[in-house]
């Protein structure tokens, strides 16, 4: 099975926070995407995709909030990769508190490699593959 990754860590400021003061979904979906650049770096560095034509592109995001994120939390996301296609991946973020390992939510993607200048979909090279596996097995 794929071990997860950690791909950000971050506080929860009170400007990212609702009058309630817990986090905004807006500062959620900030962070997930963040979080998502990290991962996908892992699998094919941006300068390696510029130099190639291609791109990411995120075609899924299913968000779930379990538990609140108050002003003042230490937070991290950590990735599991689950499945590889021909020209997709899909893979899960956790976002959880760093001091008590509360599960505040989750994010299931799907990002799709871009080619840029056909403005298609484009295939995941052998080095894309290679480094996916050294991430294990997807769960």
């Amino acid at each position: 099975m794929a071990q997860p990754v950690e791909t950000y860590r971050g506080v929860a400021y009170p400007w990212n926070c609702d009058s309630m003061g817990h986090m905004n979904t807006q500062f959620y979906a900030a962070l997930y995407d963040g979080a998502s650049f990290h991962f996908l770096s892992m699998l094919a560095p941006y300068g390696e995709l510029k130099r190639s034509g291609l791109g990411w592109a995120d075609v899924r995001q299913l968000i779930e909030y379990k538990h609140e994120v108050p002003s003042g939390s230490l937070l991290i996301v950590r990735t599991t990769l689950k499945r590889l296609g021909n020209k997709s991946v899909e893979y899960r973020h956790e976002l959880r508190n760093t001091e008590t390992d509360l599960l505040h939510s989750t994010s299931e993607q799907v990002t799709v490699l871009f080619d840029l200048t056909e403005r298609a979909a484009a295939p995941l090279n052998e080095a894309i593959r290679r480094r996916a596996a050294a991430l294990g097995p997807p769960a």
